[in-house]
């Protein structure tokens, strides 16, 4: 089972926007040490929706062969056309993944049926543990809990990533599931309080920039410690907010670059961190001891 502070990672890019390797394999050896649990490559985090399939099926390959089995790899797959979503879930298995996280169809609005075939077939197809990625503020449908336990019943669905934010949604899964799927909370702001409810963990935007503080925060809240998990979790409550100021990544580009672990490169559609929005974000940074004063 993946538990504890999963971080959504970035995919580093020259200002030019090519993939830059190095730093990208120096996050990951950072992460590594830092404590993170397990790397989710080319998520929304990393820019899946900028990076062309060939960039995209690299980036992956890339990761798991770094990494080296030091933690396990989860690899971005999803894609609002089943075949494509297969195709790439069965290339991330043969590279070697731990498991695949799978966003729910965007733009083209399934049912609630449509779903529920989508991630059926695709579980029939590739034999790889599957997380669902529920995230209706990006997809513009919402998978709802009911759906979620159909599909828990399938052996190689063994997740879900939950974005909602609505902590009263997630104990609604695991009442329905039971010890069917494991829960992960996909909102920073609210993980805390999900992971103290019985979530294994979280995908974490935060974590790219603080990881060894998320890294303790959800070691704590899953060993059911509330007063050390919301203790850490003051120490980042800022990051929470300030990263989303503008769509993910670009809070989250901008910060790291503040630190010197990134490049400035970032691929359009989306643009650098306007100019409103740095001081805040940069105050989060030395709120949480990212980068000093």
């Amino acid at each position: 089972m993946i538990t504890g502070s999963i971080v959504a990672l970035v995919t580093p890019m020259l200002v030019n926007g090519s993939i830059d390797w190095d730093r990208l394999a120096n996050l990951l050896d950072m992460h590594v040490e830092q404590g993170t649990d397990a790397i989710v490559s080319v998520g929304t985090t990393g820019e899946s929706a900028t990076l062309d399939v060939n960039e995209h099926c690299q980036v992956i390959k890339f990761t798991v062969e770094h990494i080296k089995g030091r933690v396990p790899v989860i690899a971005g797959t999803g894609a609002n056309c089943t075949r494509e979503a297969t195709e790439l879930t069965a290339r991330a298995k043969s590279v070697g993944v731990d498991a695949c996280l799978l966003v729910s169809p965007y733009y083209n609005k399934p049912t609630q049926e449509g779903l529920y075939l989508h991630h059926m077939a695709i579980a029939d197809a590739v034999a790889i543990p599957q997380i669902l990625y529920n995230v209706p503020g990006r997809t513009m449908v919402d998978m709802l809990p009911e759906t979620v336990a159909r599909l828990s019943s399938h052996p190689n669905i063994i997740g879900i990533k939950e974005a909602t934010g609505n902590v009263e949604r997630g104990m609604e899964i695991l009442s329905l599931c039971g010890d069917n799927i494991s829960l992960y909370s996909g909102d920073d702001a609210t993980c805390t309080e999900l992971m103290l409810g019985g979530a294994k963990g979280n995908i974490s935007v935060t974590a790219n920039v603080a990881p060894k503080i998320m890294s303790d925060m959800c070691t704590a809240a899953i060993a059911g410690d509330r007063e050390k998990a919301e203790e850490l979790n003051k120490l980042v409550l800022d990051l929470h907010n300030n990263l989303f100021l503008e769509a993910n990544p670009i809070p989250v580009k901008w910060a790291l670059q503040e630190m010197g672990l990134i490049d400035g490169g970032i691929r359009l559609p989306l643009t650098p961190l306007s100019e409103q929005f740095q001081a805040p974000l940069r105050a989060a940074l030395i709120s949480a001891s990212c980068i000093s004063e």
